[in-house]
């Protein structure tokens, strides 16, 4: 339910635009199935990347 969430805001998203996304751990499984659905059409930049604190900005090509 949760990456159904997501997918549903990056969906949202006009070209040019970014959601920041703040997590207590590395979302791979996350990371890996937007690489899937979106390919090149999100950027996936990380802003932190620390143990317990995960800052990701998702911006729309």
């Amino acid at each position: 339910f949760r990456h159904a969430a997501i997918f549903g805001a990056l969906d949202s998203l006009h070209p040019g635009e970014t959601m920041r996304f703040v997590n207590d751990h590395d979302p791979l499984p996350l990371l890996q199935q937007m690489q899937m659905r979106y390919g090149e059409a999100v950027r996936i930049e990380y802003q932190q990347r620390e143990p317990g604190a995960i800052v990701i900005d998702f911006v729309r090509q």
